[in-house]
């Protein structure tokens, strides 16, 4: 038996990784003979970096950048194998939980260490990115990430823009003459997962600008500056447009992104699905592995398992999924390609207890043994 194991993170228990290993580790007791493939498991957001760089064979980089609110923090990030792929978080030099709450300002919070940890990559031979935008704490439209890039946002005596979305405010002009060279020939693949435009009732400042700190009148004074930072690039960049889905994405990141930059914005799942080739695993397996820590009805709104189970489908292979609970709703998973669920709990415990990770991979360890002993007895029979 030949079983390919794709597992998203046990979040706060296990990495994608420990968890396949765990997986794995119950097969071959259930079955010795049967080979095993683990593959990381991610859907672009918190654990990306972590699981494609280290399940691919590459080494996570830290390096030092600007943070949300002008300090220096340190940002991890991954190059792969091939040395030329870099994947990152802007999580890691703009996220909104590197701020307390109270300290929370996206008047102020600026997204140029995103910038700076694209540079560190560049300069270490990176042309190729895979960039996770979710978590931030900004509202500036990506202008903070667009400067440490080169970008001039200028004001009408030639200033350069303040950090943080109060920087929108007195822009006049966008240039472009400083940018690095090596720029242009760097393609940028978005893991982003939201529809929202720039501006309006469904854009970022509305939307997402309270969970930020903004207030009412933060939230217009931000959306009609973004605006008007639309109007300016259309000007100059053809490529500019506050109406397109995702646009809002990240404080306005998404539109920097898609603007001023060779980009595209696609579905966290399918950037990971895509770059760590496992529908060619897949092909060659007798049955597929997956899982989360938590499978319910939102699983199957895009989310990794799913996208797994898709593309074993494709090839009528069957699916199986592990999960550290499992709610009631989560049977439509059954209707998108996951043949049966098992939740790993063995018995009565704490929340704390069952998130120990010792605890959570011996207990998916022993679940998949199980399961995998029935599988080998049905087969055999």
């Amino acid at each position: 038996m030949k079983a390919v194991v794709a597992v998203d993170s046990f979040k706060g228990s296990l990495s994608s990784l420990e968890a396949g290993d765990a997986v794995r580790c119950g097969i071959m007791q259930a079955d010795p003979e049967a080979q095993v493939i683990v593959r990381p498991l991610a859907d672009g957001g918190e654990g990306t970096v972590e699981a494609l760089t280290i399940g691919m064979g590459g080494t996570i980089m830290t390096v030092p950048v600007t943070g949300p609110l002008g300090e220096k923090v340190n940002a991890e990030y991954g190059i792969l194998a091939d040395g030329q792929t870099a994947v990152m978080e802007m999580s890691q030099a703009a996220g909104i939980t590197l701020i307390r709450d109270e300290d929370r300002n996206p008047l102020k919070a600026t997204t140029r260490g995103v910038g700076e940890m694209i540079l560190d990559a560049i300069g270490r031979g990176c042309r190729h990115f895979i960039m996770g935008i979710g978590g931030s704490a900004t509202n500036d439209g990506g202008i903070g990430m667009l400067q440490a890039l080169g970008f001039d946002f200028l004001d009408k005596d030639g200033n350069q823009a303040a950090p943080g979305a109060q920087g929108l405010e007195n822009l006049v002009e966008i240039g472009s003459e400083n940018v690095i060279p090596e720029l242009s020939s760097c393609s940028f693949r978005i893991a982003c997962d939201v529809t929202n435009p720039l501006c309006g009732e469904k854009g970022c400042s509305a939307v997402f600008g309270p969970q930020k700190g903004a207030d009412s009148s933060m939230i217009h004074r931000m959306d009609d500056w973004l605006s008007n930072y639309a109007e300016i690039a259309e000007k100059t960049f053809p490529k500019a447009d506050p109406n397109y889905p995702g646009t809002g994405a990240a404080g306005g990141l998404g539109f920097a992104f898609l603007t001023f930059t060779n980009a595209v914005l696609e579905s966290g799942v399918k950037i990971v699905l895509d770059e760590t080739r496992l529908e060619d695993y897949i092909k060659e397996a007798d049955i597929v592995v997956t899982g989360e820590g938590r499978l319910d009805g939102q699983t199957v709104m895009g989310k990794a398992p799913v996208g797994v189970a898709e593309i074993a489908k494709r090839h009528n292979k069957k699916v199986i999924a592990f999960a550290g609970s499992v709610a009631k709703d989560a049977k439509a998973c059954n209707s998108y390609g996951i043949d049966a669920y098992f939740p790993i709990l063995r018995g009565i415990c704490t929340l704390q207890e069952a998130m120990d990770k010792d605890t959570a991979a011996q207990n998916l360890s022993d679940t998949a043994e199980q399961v995998f002993r029935l599988a080998k007895a049905m087969i055999r029979e």
